[in-house]
């Protein structure tokens, strides 16, 4: 069989980062009781107990408070339930009391029925009945309320989705501190979502969650550093960012830094300090890290070449749908390196990166085409329509 024509390339893409959202109850923990200015000395102390960790002390005092209607103490025995402080966890009793307070205009509580009714704990999943809860706290100037609000129809979710209605909500969220609204509406002003694309006004509301170390903030203004949108292109302040980023444990600061070693960016080309980064992020499950922990090896960057590594690494990007790794397997089945000569399997992955995405894989799966025979072809295509269905999981 006569050699493959052509040479494994690289088609690393630096595509646009888009930060991972938060699980729903992260935030929740913020919403644990603040002292009201006039509640009685009773429940002030049961709630500094149950801050403190003395849960059986908070029970005693909230259960006959709560039965009386006490909206503080309603949503106490709601978080003790939510999270198993001094009582066996239980959505649907934490629901209930929660209940109780959202009913009677508790801002705070409001939101957490919202929540629940979001993720179907304690009740079943309404995104409606999330919407609902989220907007009377959100009208109460709510922060957390607000936020929400913003995300449900950023997602369209329980409502049509309409980025500018979700920019209004961050921005009320935002002004008032709320840095994970202040956060995504610095995303929107970068993307121009909802709003007029401005990067001036971006930073100005990036900055605010970066300063207090969150790792999406850190790392946009890393990108804007780097790139140089709305800022003067500085690599050592984008690296300075990044560092901060992938402190925070950003997977996308740990490969962009390994990046910037590769193409000496603010920093001295290091192909060995490029892949410790690129590791890093990869341990994480960075689908773009892994691509290019696969083409360190494959091009012997920083550690000495083994093919077989290289393919080891690139499955595993492919396996999450990267356009780059499926491509460079494809062209490895068809070269033989690290594996034996295979066509049928070559064309399976150049279809799966064209599918994907990648010009190249189009090019090449149309040009190995005529080096192979129709039931070959067929194979093939069967092959990648089955990688396909099972979500690349067992695609070989």
């Amino acid at each position: 069989m006569s050699e493959y024509p052509f040479s494994n390339r690289s088609t690393c893409n630096r595509a646009r980062w888009r930060p991972v959202k938060r699980p729903l109850l992260a935030a929740m923990g913020v919403l644990l009781l603040n002292v009201g200015a006039a509640w009685a000395d009773t429940l002030d102390d049961a709630m500094a107990a149950h801050n403190r960790g003395d849960y059986s002390y908070a029970l005693r005092v909230y259960e006959p408070l709560a039965a009386q209607g006490n909206t503080k103490a309603q949503s106490g025995l709601g978080y003790m339930y939510l999270i198993g402080q001094g009582v066996k966890k239980d959505y649907a009793e934490a629901f209930k009391w929660y209940r109780m307070a959202a009913a009677q205009g508790e801002a705070a509580a409001q939101v957490m029925v919202g929540s629940l009714h979001e993720s179907g704990l304690g009740v079943p999943a309404d995104d409606a009945e999330a919407l609902n809860w989220y907007r009377m706290a959100a009208t109460q100037g709510n922060a957390q309320g607000q936020f929400r609000l913003g995300m449900m129809y950023a997602k369209g979710r329980g409502v049509a989705q309409d980025y500018a209605e979700a920019a209004k909500w961050y921005r009320l969220a935002a002004v008032q501190g709320e840095v994970e609204a202040q956060l995504e509406l610095g995303l929107m002003y970068e993307e121009g979502r909802g709003v007029r694309q401005d990067y001036a006004e971006a930073l100005v509301w990036l900055r605010p969650p970066a300063e207090r170390g969150i790792a999406a903030a850190e790392f946009e203004l890393g990108l804007m550093s780097r790139t140089g949108r709305g800022l003067t292109q500085d690599y050592a302040e984008a690296l300075k960012w990044y560092r901060l980023a992938a402190a925070h444990g950003s997977a996308e600061a740990q490969n962009e830094i390994g990046l910037m070693y590769d193409n000496g960016q603010g920093v001295t080309k290091n192909g060995s300090a490029a892949l410790r980064w690129y590791r890093l992020a990869a341990s994480q499950g960075s689908a773009k890290a892994q691509f290019n922990v696969g083409w360190a090896y494959y091009n012997g960057q920083g550690i000495t070449r083994d093919y077989k590594q290289a393919i080891d690494w690139y499955r595993l990007a492919a396996k999450q749908g990267n356009a780059q790794a499926q491509t460079n397997l494809g062209l490895m089945y068809a070269q033989g390196q690290g594996v034996t000569m295979d066509y049928v399997r070559a064309y399976a992955w150049f279809s799966l990166g064209a599918d994907s995405g990648s010009a190249h894989a189009t090019k090449d799966r149309d040009t190995i085409e005529r080096l192979m025979g129709p039931n070959e072809v067929a194979r093939a295509r069967k092959m990648a329509s089955d990688c396909r269905q099972r979500k690349f999981k067992e695609c070989e």
